[in-house]
């Protein structure tokens, strides 16, 4: 199979070349950046060097070459507003799987509300499908066109959906999530430079403001429940990893109990899904891997959602491939790691 990488020289698609490089189903890898078009992908990242080397030329090119090499899978780790439109010569000729927030949202205010203006390809949202992997495993198999998940509506929906679904829970759900530096992207910010994030922590972004909020809120309502949504997006010392801790109210009559069979019932099989019942996860023992582990705790009808995922892996290049794993029919598992590292 001959796949490409849209974005190769940020985190994610740096992540994704890792992954890609020792898939037993992909057999060549285009790595592609219009910015550095002719340059050694070991310039940019020279980790890359032996495990790309029977994949690939090693010589990052532009999307012109891309067309041309007719890839089966063209994956896009461009940014948002700006990918579908790069995308544009592979829509309906190739499977896209984009990882910016063009194809996620099929609410056209909502988007705008978040994103500043409407989808770039707004004719093409509901023929798109949202790549929660958990979740939409018909889609993703039908679809052309796959929205990748932001690492946050991740990590906060995984614990939330199967309750959600089965109306164990009401009213206010708060979500407090604490991301990675690299979370934000491999960019020049003050905000984030070594000294700036080294023994500091901050919030930002608080309540419904931050632009994934959209994201959750969307995919949350799809439950059928009317749940109101608080989400708070925190900025931690680490490089990569994302930890969520979710409170809500459980429904009258609703035990303990109850919620670890809704989880077990939706998770239970699931390869990438470690429940712990009342443990609560830490960020290392994810690290690497495209597993998120899921704890909860119980006090009298206030229910506590822990969550913890790698934010480059299963919060994008991982589900990715995930994602293309199901849409192709291959195991689900197929090039991706499901221990993580401590």
């Amino acid at each position: 199979m001959r796949v490409a990488v849209l974005g190769s020289t940020g985190y994610t698609g740096m992540a994704l070349l890792r992954i890609l490089a020792g898939h037993p189903r992909v057999g060549t890898v285009i790595a592609a950046s219009s910015s550095r078009a002719g340059q050694m992908i070991t310039d940019i990242d020279p980790g890359l060097a032996a495990a790309l080397r029977s994949k690939s030329n090693g010589i990052l090119v532009d999307v012109k070459s891309v067309v041309e090499a007719e890839p089966e899978v063209v994956f896009s780790a461009l940014p948002h507003l700006t990918s579908a439109r790069v995308c544009e010569p592979f829509l309906g000729s190739t499977v896209v799987i984009d990882l910016s927030a063009d194809f996620r949202l099929p609410d056209s205010a909502l988007f705008a509300r978040a994103y500043g203006e409407p989808p770039p390809r707004e004719d093409l949202q509901l023929k798109s499908c949202y790549g929660l992997s958990e979740w939409h495993q018909k889609e993703i198999r039908e679809s052309d066109i796959i929205g990748n998940p932001g690492c946050y509506p991740t990590a906060t929906l995984l614990p939330l959906l199967p309750l959600a679904r089965k109306g164990l829970i009401q009213g206010k759900v708060v979500a407090n999530a604490f991301s990675g530096i690299s979370g934000a992207g491999r960019k020049e910010s003050i905000n984030l430079l070594f000294t700036e994030r080294t023994e500091n922590i901050n919030a930002y972004n608080p309540g419904t403001r931050h632009r994934h909020w959209s994201e959750i809120h969307y995919h949350l309502s799809r439950s059928g429940k009317q749940l109101q949504l608080l989400f708070t997006p925190h900025l931690v010392p680490i490089k990569q990893g994302l930890g969520v801790t979710t409170s809500c109210t459980l429904r009258e009559g609703v035990s303990a109990e109850a919620v670890e069979a809704a989880l077990k019932e939706a998770y239970g099989a699931r390869p990438f899904i470690r429940l712990l019942g009342d443990r609560i996860p830490e960020t290392r023992y994810v690290r690497n891997s495209n597993r998120c582990d899921i704890g909860w705790h119980v006090e009298d009808r206030e229910l506590l959602l822990f969550s913890a995922i790698d934010n480059l892996v299963k919060g994008a290049s991982g589900q990715a491939v995930q994602n293309m794993n199901l849409h192709f029919g291959f195991d689900e598992t197929e090039g991706l790691r499901i221990y993580g590292e401590f």
